[in-house]
């Protein structure tokens, strides 16, 4: 995964959440009941019935998640979300007014999903506590990175099950052998959409079609160029690998990853490894606390890099750092790195 400030510690939090189990518990068992009588507004195209009797002809649905199974017997009708992946695909799914609270967002919602996301609380900038999760009564917490749950996150998955909390995680943030894909690839994409709308009982054709329209229209730049995918670091940057989202985009757009030796997500590549390879076009990932700025600054300021030919010759190519993680929002990433790309100049 992509590198950013840790969230802090919320073992005080948990203290708490602990000396309180009795009554968490109690509210965890109550949590059907409260969901019944406060059912949010129905999603567009959401197929679920308010009706607890009426599951949906799709359930009990049963996904393996990273791992864990987790059965789901109707339609969650409260959802946590933690990062921007999981967030706004359930705003492109038209479940806003199911999400009861979201944190640890990467960057700002795109403006086509603002409206929908006005109206859902902000829980935490970091990664909530198992008490604060508890607290705003999901039935279903859906995080973008598996290390979102844990006794210092928002609660173990097991956890979260015995007090009748259900999870689930991204699936192309799996990492165990078996769920990580060897090479993630659009179809990976679509088919994680599918898995989401499967469990919300809702149609993505209509998404899926608009991506895969918006995919068909990129035309990859055939000059030859290679690329840095340019994460995060300082002293060593960490940068897009071999098998994830930055590969994939790279791939799409015709440029070929100078790590794509490296069989992983993201990781580090030292600055005399990116010299050596010394790219043609470096793709800047731009968060509020290392923004794209930042990054161009270190390299002219780096002797090591401040002679690289795309530092040389200005040649960055831009992407907010929620739309550098495999989601909905990749396609759309793919296609504005390409209209990049094509205003670029390259001599030679």
């Amino acid at each position: 995964m992509p590198r950013r400030p840790a969230a802090p510690s919320t073992r005080p939090r948990l203290r708490r959440a602990l000396a309180r189990t009795p009554l968490l518990v109690a509210a965890a068992i109550a949590l059907p009941a409260l969901a019944a009588c406060s059912l949010p507004g129905s999603a567009p195209g959401a197929s679920a019935s308010p009706d607890a009797a009426d599951a949906g002809s799709g359930f009990p649905l049963t996904v393996d998640n990273c791992g864990t199974e987790v059965t789901f017997d109707r339609a969650p009708r409260s959802v946590l979300t933690i990062k921007s992946t999981s967030t706004e695909l359930l705003l492109a799914l038209g479940l806003g007014d199911l999400i009861v609270g979201s944190a640890f967002s990467d960057g700002p919602v795109p403006e086509r999903w603002a409206d929908a996301a006005r109206g859902v609380p902000e829980l935490s900038a970091q990664v909530p506590g198992e008490e604060a999760v508890l607290e705003a009564e999901p039935e279903l917490v859906f995080a973008g990175w598996e290390s979102n749950f844990s006794a210092d996150g928002a609660g173990e998955r097991d956890a979260l099950e015995r007090l009748g909390v259900r999870t689930y995680v991204s699936p192309a943030a799996c990492k165990e052998d078996g769920y990580q894909p060897q090479r993630l690839a659009f179809d990976d994409v679509f088919a994680d959409i599918e898995e989401a709308a499967a469990i919300f009982d809702v149609d993505a054709s209509d998404l899926l079609a608009e991506q895969r329209a918006t995919l068909d229209a990129i035309r990859p730049d055939d000059r030859g160029l290679d690329a840095l995918w340019y994460s995060s670091g300082s002293d060593t940057p960490y940068v897009g690998a071999g098998i994830g989202a930055p590969q994939l985009v790279l791939d799409t757009i015709g440029l070929e990853n100078v790590a794509a030796d490296v069989d992983d997500t993201w990781a580090p590549l030292g600055w005399e490894s990116v010299v050596d390879r010394d790219p043609d076009v470096i793709v800047l990932v731009d968060a509020a606390w290392n923004t794209a700025e930042q990054k161009i600054g270190l390299l002219r300021s780096n002797p090591a890099t401040a002679n690289l030919d795309a530092v040389v010759n200005d040649r960055y190519l831009t992407v907010p750092f929620a739309a550098s993680e495999a989601g909905v929002r990749s396609v759309d990433a793919a296609a504005d790195l390409a209209a990049q790309l094509a205003a670029l100049e390259v001599d030679g």
